[in-house]
């Protein structure tokens, strides 16, 4: 772990320089001024002890100018309130008052990296996988669908039950599509209020209604040369399918209230888990939209039929949740796998992540037991 530390007191700096030297996990690069500190930094670097107090720029505006690159511990002997709580909005991890022994100090440090450990292992898990948490054949099979699919432009359905990383996939088809430097867009039809849907997928002009103080880009728009992701499109309004039809056909949108229609070029992805067949049948979804829509379907299995990711996800998950709590790295019995492998998980990835989040808070050790998931509970 490469260390720099930013530190005007010479003695203080010497200090830490020679203490932290018995560690050689560490590889220790000391600065005397913030300024000297954004000179030297580079990618190479994985943290950054600063004190505050500092002649010419002091430790928080060191912390602005890296602006997250690097994760940061400050110390300093002439604490604040205003100062403590600037430093967290900054996202500082940890915060030290002098005098402070160097048994502290190392502690905090150690800490720090093995979160960088479990980001990296992280990285690596969503790397190999193609931002997916798991692999098994089931998935496998809707990827290579999915890859055909993803070099066109052809509007893709994506079908399967709620919970299955249907806007995973989503994002997937757009990274992996010419079009992915361009914007990916994502809006949840059932999460707009129906007097709202026009507006946000197409925009408004100034005057168009009596709260349109100034104009408004819709969604299409935004999305313009990217991909536009429709979640949940069987609740979008019978009346404003016809309009999305349209835009599709016409490759151009018009704003409410506006006299002239705008150009759009855009590759449409929409999601569902209900029976769209139903939906036409019943008369509330557009046969016609719905044959725009589903060139290419992509039916996306249940967790159930999808038993060798169930582990692989369950270990992410419990690494990025110790993470994010600052736990002790935590991991599953024998028995708790088991439970996790024989349960039926009706909510899919969605349910699973939230067992395992809740297991990694309520756990009393550092291996989560069979009862401590809860499952005969949801059974």
């Amino acid at each position: 772990m490469k260390i720099a530390i930013v530190e005007d007191d010479i003695n203080m700096r010497k200090s830490l320089e020679l203490a932290m030297g018995d560690y050689k996990e560490f590889e220790i690069k000391t600065f005397k001024h913030a300024k000297d500190a954004l000179k030297g930094l580079d990618d190479s670097f994985d943290l950054v002890i600063t004190d505050i107090n500092m002649p010419g720029m002091d430790g928080i505006e060191l912390v602005k100018e890296i602006n997250g690159r690097y994760e940061v511990i400050i110390m300093t002997g002439n604490a604040t309130l205003s100062k403590a709580i600037d430093s967290i909005h900054l996202g500082v991890k940890d915060f030290l008052l002098k005098p402070f022994d160097v048994d502290t100090l190392i502690g905090a440090i150690q800490r720090e990296s093995k979160v960088q450990q479990v980001q990296k292992a992280l990285k690596k898990i969503k790397k190999s996988t193609h931002g997916f948490l798991g692999k098994s054949d089931a998935l496998t099979k809707v990827l290579r669908i999915a890859d055909k699919a993803c070099k066109t432009d052809a509007s893709i359905l994506l079908l399967g039950q709620s919970g299955v990383g249907k806007e995973v996939f989503a994002s997937y088809i757009h990274k992996n599509s010419p079009r992915a430097k361009k914007p990916f867009i994502a809006i949840n039809m059932a999460a707009i209020p129906d007097n709202l849907i026009e507006s946000e997928l197409f925009g408004f002009e100034k005057g168009a209604f009596t709260d349109a103080s100034e104009a408004k880009a819709g969604q299409f728009e935004l999305a313009n040369g990217g991909t536009l992701f429709l979640d949940e499109i069987a609740e979008m309004p019978f009346g404003v399918q016809a309009k999305l039809l349209r835009a599709l056909q016409e490759k151009e949108v018009r704003r409410l209230g506006a006299s002239k229609s705008i150009k759009i070029d855009i590759r449409v992805v929409s999601a569902t888990n209900a029976n769209l067949d139903e939906k036409i049948k019943n008369g509330e979804f557009r046969e016609d939209l719905y044959y725009r829509l589903n060139t290419i379907p992509l039916h996306i299995p249940p967790l159930c039929e999808r038993k060798d990711e169930i582990l692989q996800i369950a270990e992410a998950t419990c690494k990025s949740n110790c993470e994010k709590y600052g736990f002790e790295l935590k991991s599953f019995s024998n028995e708790a796998k088991s439970e996790l492998l024989d349960y039926n998980w009706p909510g899919n990835i969605r349910e699973l992540i939230s067992v395992v989040e809740r297991s990694v808070i309520l756990s009393e050790t550092q291996e989560i037991q069979k009862d401590e998931l809860f499952l005969n509970v949801r059974k």
